[in-house]
């Protein structure tokens, strides 16, 4: 009897052994994500965030923001052997609903885990790559897709013809896959867009309100036509604000997204054909991943 217990308390001890190395394989990890500047994508778009671990994804799940920028949810659960090998958290930009397990292109913020943080940011080479400070631009007010001289505070083209001829008016990075450039006129304080485009000494993709000519072959728009409800056209852009957003592909919102890094006022008393300069607007998204 006396052995026969013996083997049943070894049997037992084994078994919850195996059974505690089990729970530990399987053990949960937390995290914190601390971040300021995002935006609500509305009801087609979340955010997800991804952990690297030996050079692929896993996702740590998908979250939301409001209109004040507070995230749905800050704290998050993974596998915790996952989180003792992450090497970089990474934020992207996901359709709603999304049938692909993987991240998308649309890398909004990422940093490396050094201990038990990261610093997360849009530079990051896992995200857009860019800090933007050797940003800049020009631009021009002109109407070049007609013919008429009495509406040419009715136009803005991203183009530099102090030298004479039209030479490209921007200084921006070559964007990653996910992402293109936007440009704007906030009109009466509402922004309408002049095109996307990923080349500054190209055009853009949008001429919905230009006029029959054909523009400089640089982004921008003649307000001319097609006015979009509560404007008229054509308009005296004076007073109103000139911006170069960077949009997400593809793009839910009919409005500048938060990345911005070029915008300024336009003068009240504005000339034709003059260039005016456009100011840095480094105000990006950052944040921090905390392992608790």
């Amino acid at each position: 009897m006396k052995s026969y217990g013996l083997k049943i308390a070894t049997l037992a001890i084994l078994f919850f052994t195996f059974q505690s190395c089990g729970d530990d394989e399987n053990a949960s990890g937390n995290f914190d994500l601390n971040i300021t500047g995002l935006e609500d994508l509305g009801a087609t778009q979340q955010y997800e965030g991804w952990i690297i671990v030996d050079g692929s994804p896993v996702t740590t799940g998908t979250f939301t923001v409001d209109g004040d920028g507070a995230l749905s949810s800050t704290s998050f659960e993974v596998d915790e052997l996952d989180l003792e090998a992450a090497s970089t958290f990474v934020l992207t930009i996901e359709p709603v609903p999304d049938a692909d397990p993987a991240p998308s292109s649309v890398h909004i913020l990422a940093g490396d885990i050094s201990g038990n943080t990261a610093s997360l940011s849009i530079d990051h080479a896992a995200a857009l790559g860019h800090d933007f400070e050797d940003a800049s631009g020009n631009y021009i007010l002109a109407t070049p897709t007609n013919d008429l001289d009495t509406d040419e505070h009715s136009g803005i083209w991203f183009l530099d013809n102090s030298s004479g001829a039209p030479e490209a008016g921007l200084n921006l990075p070559t964007l990653p896959e996910g992402w293109a450039y936007e440009g704007w006129a906030v009109i009466n304080g509402q922004p309408v867009s002049t095109g996307t485009f990923t080349s500054m000494t190209g055009a853009d993709a949008g001429a919905s309100y230009s006029g029959p000519n054909a523009g400089p072959p640089f982004p921008g728009e003649d307000f001319l036509m097609n006015a979009p409800s509560g404007l008229s056209f054509p308009v005296d852009l004076s007073g109103g604000t000139a911006v170069i957003s960077i949009e997400p592909v593809p793009d839910n919102s009919p409005n500048p997204f938060t990345l911005k890094p070029l915008l300024s006022g336009i003068p009240d008393d504005a000339q034709d054909h003059f260039v005016y300069g456009l100011d840095r607007n480094l105000n990006f998204p950052t944040g921090s991943f905390t392992i608790k």
